[in-house]
């Protein structure tokens, strides 16, 4: 029944997933928060770059992002990530970059709900002894504001996880590509989605339950 599969690297196309979903769910979280600092910042300039992104970004199809980081980025502004002479790695490296930049703004959103959780006086009583907006981000809000937003976040990782079958739009040899390349040169369509599907379940699924259960064990009660 499944013999069409010999030929196909099935698990390389998974792993390729996974990797996707890991550098671009880091580069995601960084730059995500990043924004979220800036939206509650009391500099104008930084509050106003955070909110223009996010709802510029966020806006966009993703499908235009990838492809843009590969026509645009790499084909008429030459940034080919280190490595100009490998297709596949630039077009890995371009996807990574496309979704971080897409995820960061959902990231930002998840991340500034939890800040807004934060008791004000809390803050108050950090400027009162003398910590700057920095120190009483870093040391004060976001550690109470992630430990209030693993779910939202977990829902983000999620949606990542799936999107990053819009990366198979530039040639990366993830699972979306090969499920369409099979489907092209075989005839079990229906056999084929399944086993894709199903790949899919088992990358999300536990991930979901085991960042559900992270989320009620480190949840602030308030």
């Amino acid at each position: 029944m499944f013999d069409f599969l010999e030929g196909y690297d099935l698990l390389g196309s998974f792993w390729t997933t996974v990797q996707l979903t890991v550098f671009s769910g880091i580069g995601a979280l960084v730059w995500g928060t990043v924004l979220a600092a800036m939206r509650v910042s009391p500099v104008p300039l930084m509050r106003g770059f955070g909110t223009l992104y996010v709802n510029v970004v966020r806006n966009i199809p993703l499908t235009v992002i990838i492809v843009f980081t590969s026509l645009g980025l790499a084909d008429i502004f030459g940034m080919t990530m280190g490595a100009a002479d490998d297709f596949q790695t630039q077009g890995f490296r371009l996807s990574v970059l496309g979704l971080a930049a897409y995820t960061a703004a959902f990231v930002c959103e998840a991340v500034r709900s939890g800040i807004n959780t934060v008791p004000v006086g809390q803050a108050e009583a950090a400027r009162a002894i003398g910590l700057n907006f920095t120190q009483v981000l870093t040391l004060v809000v976001l550690p109470q504001a992630f430990r209030s937003v693993v779910g939202p976040l977990t829902n983000v990782l999620i949606a990542l996880t799936k999107n990053t079958t819009v990366a198979a739009a530039i040639g990366v040899a993830e699972a979306a590509l090969l499920m369409k390349e099979i489907i092209e040169t075989e005839a079990q369509l229906i056999v084929t989605v399944a086993i894709f599907a199903l790949g899919f379940i088992i990358l999300t699924l536990p991930t979901g339950i085991f960042l559900g259960w992270i989320g009620k064990r480190v949840a602030v009660k308030r």
